[in-house]
């Protein structure tokens, strides 16, 4: 069993990797969390069966305590990631560190860096590598030949681009990190991964269409417990949220919103906090649809499309080879060969659903399980990136950022 010190007990600290922790008392056990909110800082070490008041608020509290657990779980908002990240591997503490690595590249390539240099086992949250879905296929596409081109759509769902992108905590830039970066991140880099090979060249074009105060409907509120429009609103907060209240859906996202789940905290926070504003009236800025044209090395193409306006779930993916062709939604993979003409279909029987709150399809359980394994044994295989991967495939996000912005194409270099 090893120990873990968890830095930031929001949904990711405390539900995807300190929840995996109590469901594996026999491998993890975690020892210590900093947390600034006390309501879940107390919560979090309740649970884990910390004394409230050795908990802390502020992470340089739990470094100055000197080595204390063997691992570092760092889930923090985006832009505090470097700071404690560097300052752990320097301490030689083995890290899991939420992703994005960092909202700018020199952080990035910081945290690479002090990774690299420290020699310590540092895994980044691309939870999408480690799904029974992603390993049957990474087995599939050596059957059907060199890989010439692929498609792969994630459909943010008009629930989620609302919560998180348009009323939460990555609506703006300037709070967190551009939309590419704060939610597809995930995605540039599972492609890098199923396709075996680095991007080289990107190109890109998208916007923020419709959550702007020019589409707000005629009598519509400031907030949806005031609006006289409200019912007729596919974006209605009041109904979100209150209906995942009343079915007893207390974890992602209704936990952001609330820490008690009672209808007076809710009513209370979508009348004052920013989860209950009308989507045409918040200050948001990140773009609501994005399509990725990308050059792998050795001339390989695809295309990447992000937009909120499906109702979500399973991304899905073409693969276009030489001697076949596979076409995966998140659980079933439709392999086609060219010489017999035969379509073999492949279950591969995913754990949950793609969302945060269904553990990614068991990418949550199985980063968890890689990373603990490769901490308590040194045997580092099963981490399946380490800092200078996952450093590459976030200079293609930003590559690809700035090819959106300037209407050109980027090559990606480290």
């Amino acid at each position: 069993m090893i120990t873990l010190a968890v830095i930031g007990a929001g949904s990711r600290g405390e539900g995807a990797y300190g929840g995996w922790a109590l469901r594996h008392p026999d491998r993890a056990r975690v020892v210590a969390v900093a947390e600034p909110r006390p309501v879940r800082r107390e919560r979090f070490a309740t649970a884990h069966g910390i004394d409230p008041s050795s908990a802390v608020a502020d992470w340089r509290d739990l470094l100055g305590k000197g080595r204390i657990a063997d691992a570092v779980v760092i889930a923090t908002p985006d832009a505090e990631h470097v700071a404690p990240a560097v300052a752990f591997a320097q301490s030689g503490a083995h890290i899991l560190l939420e992703k994005p690595m960092a909202p700018t590249e020199r952080e990035c390539r910081t945290i690479a860096e002090a990774a690299a240099q420290s020699g310590v086992i540092f895994a980044v949250g691309h939870v999408l590598r480690y799904t029974p879905y992603t390993a049957a296929l990474k087995q599939a596409v050596t059957t059907i030949g060199d890989i010439v081109s692929v498609q792969h759509l994630e459909p943010v769902g008009f629930w989620h681009q609302a919560h998180s992108f348009v009323r939460g905590n990555w609506r703006r830039e300037a709070e967190s990190s551009f939309m590419l970066m704060a939610k597809s991140c995930h995605d540039i880099d599972w492609l890098c991964y199923v396709m075996g090979r680095p991007i080289e060249h990107v190109s890109s074009f998208g916007s923020l269409s419709h959550f702007t105060p020019a589409n707000r409907p005629e009598g519509a509120a400031e907030r949806c417990l005031d609006c006289a429009v409200e019912s007729g609103c596919a974006y209605s907060a009041k109904r979100f949220y209150f209906g995942r209240l009343a079915d007893g859906r207390h974890g992602w996202p209704l936990d952001v919103v609330v820490d008690e789940f009672t209808e007076r905290s809710l009513t209370d926070a979508l009348r004052e906090g920013p989860y209950g504003r009308c989507v045409y009236a918040c200050d948001n800025d990140v773009v609501d649809h994005q399509v990725v044209a990308l050059q792998f090395a050795g001339g390989a193409t695809g295309t990447f499309t992000m937009t909120a306006f499906n109702s979500g779930g399973d991304r899905q993916t073409r693969i276009f080879g030489t001697r076949g062709s596979i076409e995966g939604d998140g659980r079933y993979l439709r392999c086609y060969d060219f010489l017999s003409a035969e379509t073999t279909t492949i279950d591969t029987q995913p754990t949950g659903d793609a969302t945060a709150g269904g553990g990614h399809g068991g990418g949550d359980a199985g980063l968890m399980d890689a990373f603990v394994t490769a901490v308590a044994t040194g045997d580092r295989s099963g981490v399946l990136s380490d800092a200078t991967e996952s450093l590459h495939t976030h200079l293609a996000v930003f590559a690809a950022e700035r090819a959106r912005r300037d209407a050109t194409v980027v090559s990606v270099n480290l």
